[in-house]
């Protein structure tokens, strides 16, 4: 019976070949006819690898080509023979089917892109509600319906022929074996080499789901080229992106709908909206003048994961932040302990300290039409009006999140990713290079090439980020050294010893990168957060914590701002912040007096009464977010995980952040390139 599986299994094997060499063709096709260069000189190291990952990303569909002809045909076939005698007819007419699929997908792809300039997105979701019988009139008579129909009567003609001719292409014969354990043990291997065969080709040549193909991992070099990087993508795999990611509201809103909400937040001198380019200009500012030397540097470090809570005074006997206390405990340091961060995840809040406003969950970063334009808020571009060249460093590869083309049209001179210009063999995790190699490079590479300018240097780590596997010990961590006086139970549990060792190390280089940084320039700018706060569930349990992580801890990232001229009583005895004061912090401490900027939020040196981000909302005397009545008390007197009910409050404004956003992603023509921004 295994005899006959063997000669069955080898024609699946067969059939399955037919669909990676029919997507390779469709991928050269589109090529083809789309590509926007004279030629692909100097463009084959990106083919080869637009075409390699393609093959594995395409395994996400094209693998179970194999697999179900084998559990449909080719094992029932050992119990049927007269199933077994048709099965070449099964898969014959179950890969014609499949090919048909390939087929229109490819076809919707080359018209979806004639339109959009863009293979399969989330507008295609918009699609539920146009007219249909205006779509079928644009298909025929726009897009050569007619003559994609009629192609495809000798598409499948080729390809039904393609498969018989596979098909017909001799077996192996099965080994005739003289020892029933030798004949056994073969059946075995070839049963897991089909398992295994199976799983290495669906997860992309390797045996880790977490490793499989997607978006992020592109290869570099193929990613910076924005083309080829779509290229890359199968049809079907581009129409599975679109369908597990569900549509924002933000695309549902009409234009009145969002324009009305931004009453909530528009500064009271603003002029009505339909004078503007866009919404963004409303928010335009005057700088008083300035309050500190205009510096030479200005760092903005963001420390992935950074958060205010090992900060606190309750945990000073874990002893994870001597490094940041360094800048902390300096009297020329502004420090909040509540603050917001513009996103409760990594990019959302990368993009908008770059952009100046917020992503609001729209992916800015992964959008064509923010790579090629930008808001008159984008951080880097205004301080290119006071004379300043930016510099985005990234721990890990900027080329996931397409942050090589974001971060640009932001107005970054430069883009540097620790993945490069550390080398190849600098240890890393999976998120990016370890912080002491990346900023320890980064602090050279910037002295080095340092052009004489004012500059600005925006720096993001990577290290504090699980899953926890960096060799601790071997840079110096040793928990007796480090927390003496912490709990025994905290000493001794292995996994949140490496956590919060992760925290001490990626603490470490952020004080040793300011402190040689300050020793460079001493008249620098420094602003210190985090990207996000995180829950430090494994405190929860210890005799430290006993509780659940309270709203703060959860969502406060450090907040630090340093200059040896800065004096506390500049920010207006503030004691609350977010990523979004920063901007108009750094201009009101450093800009001239008249000049004009734009801003979303008020600096700090203005009284702040509230602060709302699309997440979570904060004033002096609370912390909230929108996901529930609940909020936390702040101040004397209230205990850390107190916790008040009550109605939410500022949801006026926290619709009008949002709809903000989703009011420029549904209008890519009012964004504008970073170089007519500069005129302005």
């Amino acid at each position: 019976m295994f005899a006959q599986f063997f000669l069955s299994m080898q024609q699946d094997i067969k059939l399955f070949l037919i669909f990676p060499i029919l997507c390779a063709v469709f991928r050269a096709i589109f090529i083809k006819v789309y590509l926007p260069y004279d030629s692909l000189k100097g463009r084959w190291r990106v083919v080869w690898h637009c075409f390699r990952y393609g093959f594995w990303w395409g395994m996400d569909f094209n693998a179970y080509a194999f697999l179900l002809p084998l559990i449909f045909v080719s094992l029932p076939g050992l119990f049927f023979a007269g199933y077994y005698a048709i099965g070449n007819d099964v898969r014959l007419y179950a890969g014609m089917a499949y090919a048909m699929v390939l087929y229109a997908a490819f076809i919707g792809k080359m018209i979806f892109y004639n339109h959009f300039h863009d293979t399969y997105n989330q507008i295609m979701r918009l699609g539920g509600k146009a007219e249909k019988h205006n779509l079928v009139d644009v298909f025929f008579h726009q897009d050569h319906g007619l003559l994609c129909i009629l192609a495809g009567i000798p598409y499948w003609w080729i390809v039904k022929y393609s498969i018989i001719g596979l098909l017909s292409l001799p077996s192996l014969p099965y080994p005739h074996f003289t020892s029933p354990v030798i004949m056994y043990g073969f059946n075995v291997l070839v049963s897991l080499g089909i398992i295994l065969g199976f799983y290495w080709f669906r997860y992309g040549g390797t045996l880790s789901h977490d490793d499989k193909p997607e978006w992020d991992t592109i290869p570099s070099i193929v990613k910076k080229d924005i083309f080829f990087a779509k290229a890359t993508v199968d049809d079907l795999v581009a129409l599975e992106q679109v369908k597990k990611h569900k549509l924002n509201d933000a695309y549902k809103h009409s234009d009145e709908e969002d324009l009305s909400s931004l009453k909530a937040i528009l500064p009271k001198d603003a002029a009505p909206l339909t004078s503007y380019p866009n919404p963004v200009y409303a928010f335009k500012h005057t700088a008083k003048g300035p309050r500190i030397s205009k510096p030479s540097h200005i760092f903005l470090l963001v420390g992935e994961s950074y958060l205010q809570q090992l900060f606190d005074p309750a945990y000073a006997c874990l002893n994870l932040t001597s490094g940041g206390k360094q800048l902390m405990r300096d009297p020329h340091t502004v420090s909040l302990k509540n603050s917001l961060s513009a996103g409760i995840i990594s990019r959302p809040s990368i993009v908008s300290l770059m952009s100046g406003i917020f992503d609001a969950g729209l992916e800015l970063n992964e959008k064509e039409s923010f790579w090629q334009g930008t808001v008159p808020t984008a951080f880097p571009l205004q301080l290119k009006k006071l004379g300043y060249r930016s510099t985005y460093w990234y721990g890990g590869n900027v080329t996931y999140g397409n942050f090589n083309q974001f971060a640009p049209a932001c107005g970054f001179d430069r883009v540097m990713t620790a993945t490069d210009f550390c080398g190849s063999k600098a240890p890393k995790t999976w998120v990016g290079v370890y912080d002491n190699v990346f900023l320890d490079k980064a602090a050279e590479l910037i002295q080095e090439t340092d052009s004489g300018q004012p500059e600005f240097h925006f720096v993001y780590t990577t290290s504090y980020h699980g899953p926890f596997k960096i060799n601790l010990k071997k840079y110096g961590y040793d928990t007796e050294r480090v927390m003496p006086d912490a709990p025994d139970d905290i000493k001794h549990d292995k996994a949140l010893q490496q956590n919060l060792g992760t925290f001490w190390f990626s603490d470490q280089a952020i004080g040793k990168f300011i402190q040689r940084m300050r020793t460079a320039y001493p008249d620098s700018l420094f602003i210190v957060t985090a990207d996000h706060a995180i829950a430090m569930t494994p405190l929860q349990q210890t005799s430290l914590m006993k509780r659940d992580c309270s709203i703060r801890e959860r969502h406060c990232p450090v907040f630090m701002i340093n200059h040896r001229e800065l004096d506390p009583s500049m920010l207006a005895g503030n004691t609350i912040g977010s990523h979004m004061n920063i901007m108009p912090t750094v201009f009101e401490l450093i800009a001239p007096h008249g000049f004009e900027y734009y801003s979303l939020f008020p600096s700090l040196t203005e009284p702040i009464d509230h602060l709302v981000s699309p997440y979570h909302w904060i004033r002096p005397d609370a912390y909230g977010t929108f996901e529930n009545d609940f909020y936390q008390p702040l101040g004397a007197g209230h205990d850390e995980s107190e916790l008040c009910e009550g109605p939410i409050p500022y949801k006026d404004e926290w619709t009008a952040w949002k709809n903000l956003t989703g009011y420029m992603v549904r209008h890519p023509e009012r964004l504008q390139p970073k170089e007519v921004l500069l005129k302005k």
